[in-house]
């Protein structure tokens, strides 16, 4: 392998239950970075980075096989759709038309149904982009007319991607026939350390207010200044240090679950937030196009899973940083709309930039 090239590479990883065969993908760049990623699911099963003094380390949860994807899991890395987050009771109306999505988290659709995207397995290949300075896979999706309940045939496309300076990106696109709604994340666990837990971690968010839920994680009213409170990531701080408070909000979800609304700015990329590991020395800055990142600290870990050195994952193992539009769209019309029309394409990118990798170059 050159080292002063991106490079691209896919082998074999087994077969999913519906007797379809499932690709590893390996994407590599000059910078030391290296991520894979699964046809299973979209999955994004690994990224290595180094730290400052050239350590490369896992920076993702991940699980040793396939079999540890195809069971039951909290979304490990997945491709989430068609609409990722909650719907309240599944039900949303478009159009004058009610239309219903299995209700399956705590009576609310979460994430697209029991059988999302992350449950799929996506056709795979190299994307045209890919070259000497770009590593890129190109994955796509049919989603028939019905699927999950969602109206319209919906045909989605994501493209990882990795640049020579250690980027990666995620590029969503999607087209439908009929009237629907989208909304499309990754559910990436990050770890900076590679172990333990990420409560040291400092975290820092481009976000003045954040969306409060009831108990049920449905958003229950107006988004709220975070200011002040255990929400207010303005500035770096360990994710840890208020965690425990008592502040419903926290208690309800068992730490943060939460989307997070990003503060307004030119239309394209906007830094949404810092992730950084003192320990390490590793930092992680997320960019995206999308209005909101959801905050989750792996507050339903709870050992039962382990990765490939059979360590466990337990609770705050890792924090997801879901960048996307929110939670309940369909029902809240005063939120950024999350109607796709025929005709319309759906656009989304989202970042992982390592600011740390800079001063190596």
């Amino acid at each position: 392998m050159n080292p002063s090239r991106a490079t691209l590479s896919g082998s074999p990883f087994g077969t999913a239950p519906d007797g379809r065969p499932v690709r590893r993908w390996r994407l590599d760049s000059a910078a030391g970075v290296s991520a894979e990623v699964l046809s299973y699911g979209g999955t994004l099963h690994r990224l290595r980075v180094p730290d400052p003094s050239g350590a490369v380390g896992d920076v993702v949860l991940s699980l040793h096989g396939l079999d540890g994807y195809t069971a039951e899991q909290p979304y490990l890395g997945a491709l989430v759709g068609r609409y990722a987050n909650r719907v309240a009771q599944g039900r949303f109306t478009l159009d004058g038309r009610a239309h219903q999505v299995p209700a399956a988290d705590r009576g609310h659709a979460l994430h697209g149904g029991p059988d999302g995207f992350n449950r799929r397995v996506w056709e795979a290949a190299p994307d045209a982009a890919n070259g000497p300075d770009l590593a890129a896979l190109r994955l796509e999706l049919h989603s028939p007319d019905g699927d999950m309940g969602f109206p319209g045939a919906l045909d989605a496309t994501v493209v990882y991607s990795l640049d020579r300076h250690g980027t990666l990106a995620v590029d969503y696109r999607a087209r439908t026939d009929r009237p629907t709604v989208v909304n499309l994340t990754n559910h990436a666990y990050f770890n900076l350390a590679g172990r333990g837990d990420i409560l040291g971690h400092t975290l820092a968010l481009d976000a003045d207010s954040y969306l409060p839920v009831d108990a049920e994680a449905i958003p229950s009213g107006p988004p709220e200044a975070t200011a002040g409170g255990p929400f207010d990531f303005r500035e770096p701080r360990p994710i840890g240090g208020r965690i425990a408070e008592d502040h419903r909000q926290l208690a309800d979800a068992g730490g943060y679950d939460h989307c997070f609304v990003l503060t307004p700015g030119p239309a394209g990329l906007r830094r949404a937030a810092r992730l950084a590991d003192p320990g390490s020395g590793r930092a992680m800055e997320v960019w995206t196009t999308e209005p909101g990142i959801q905050v989750y600290t792996g507050n339903s870990l709870d050992g039962s899973l382990t990765g490939p050195a059979a360590e466990p994952y337990g609770r705050y193992a890792a924090v997801c940083l879901e960048t996307q539009h929110f939670p309940d769209a369909p029902n809240h019309p005063e939120y950024p709309s999350t109607v796709l029309r025929p005709g319309e394409e759906f656009r989304s990118r989202t970042e992982f930039r390592f600011p740390h990798l800079a001063a190596e170059r």
